[in-house]
């Protein structure tokens, strides 16, 4: 048994050889490698996965490494996705990663090709980078699934799956359905969402240099842990291989 081979033995087991060769040619693309969207990476290439393109702008910082996959103390600095590239090629070496240190908005949007894209996965934290993804992916036949805010999160029997349009409880989907609804905007298909309802809030304290950074970008710095986030990333990663599954039974 070659190495390949040998590395998705247990998958193949489950899911069967039509799974393995059908899941290698699919392409699929992530919008912010951060504690949600490096997980699903890692999911997406640890069940067979080969052309996978990562897209973050961020390097690793200190405070990335308590749920960021490939954040370590080693890695501060790093460009994330080359990061995260690297650690995928130690899983699968024959993958094909694809890491592009961008940011998504306005202007680079178009320069992403989504339509080449079988799927996308939408782990931007962003509320304005988020509608546009949110909007432009709809827009194209790709099976694409969003991640809504991970933050401020402990049980994890509260992570559900929801469409857009249904997701309860969760702030960051009401204040992008607000912020559609306002300027007349409507994903043009129905996609799901990974959420959790539940709310809990800061009780710790501002670091050292985080007032000023807040000042800066006048957002908020929410608490996150790593199992919450990870859910997140490996249920979205769920999805996109159970829709592979099914795929690629009708193909057979």
């Amino acid at each position: 048994m070659n190495t390949n081979k040998a590395i998705f033995n247990r998958t193949e087991r489950l899911l069967g050889e039509k799974f393995m060769e059908f899941v290698a040619t699919r392409k699929a693309i992530i919008f912010g490698v951060g504690g949600v969207g490096s997980w699903c990476a890692e999911g997406l290439v640890r069940s067979g996965v080969k052309h996978l393109t990562l897209v973050d702008s961020d390097k690793v910082s200190i405070t990335n490494v308590n749920r960021q996959l490939m954040a370590t103390t080693k890695t501060v600095g790093q460009v994330k996705v080359e990061a995260l590239k690297e650690r995928l090629l130690e899983i699968n070496p024959e993958a094909e990663i694809i890491a592009l240190q961008e940011f998504y908005d306005d202007k680079t949007a178009e320069s992403f090709h989504l339509e080449d894209f079988d799927y996308i996965v939408d782990a931007i934290d962003s509320l304005d980078s988020k509608m546009k993804l949110i909007m432009h992916a709809s827009s194209t036949d790709a099976f694409f699934v969003s991640s809504m805010g991970a933050a401020l999160k402990m049980d994890p029997t509260r992570i559900k799956v929801a469409e857009f349009w249904k997701v309860l409880g969760c702030p960051l989907g009401r204040a992008l359905r607000k912020k559609m609804s306002k300027q007349g905007l409507k994903p043009l298909h129905k996609f799901p969402c990974v959420y959790s309802d539940e709310l809990l809030e800061n009780i710790g304290p501002n670091h050292e240099g985080e007032e000023e950074a807040l000042l800066y970008t006048k957002a908020q710095v929410n608490g996150t842990t790593a199992h919450v986030t990870a859910i997140f990333g490996f249920t979205i990663s769920g999805l996109i291989l159970q829709d592979i599954a099914e795929k690629s039974q009708k193909n057979c």
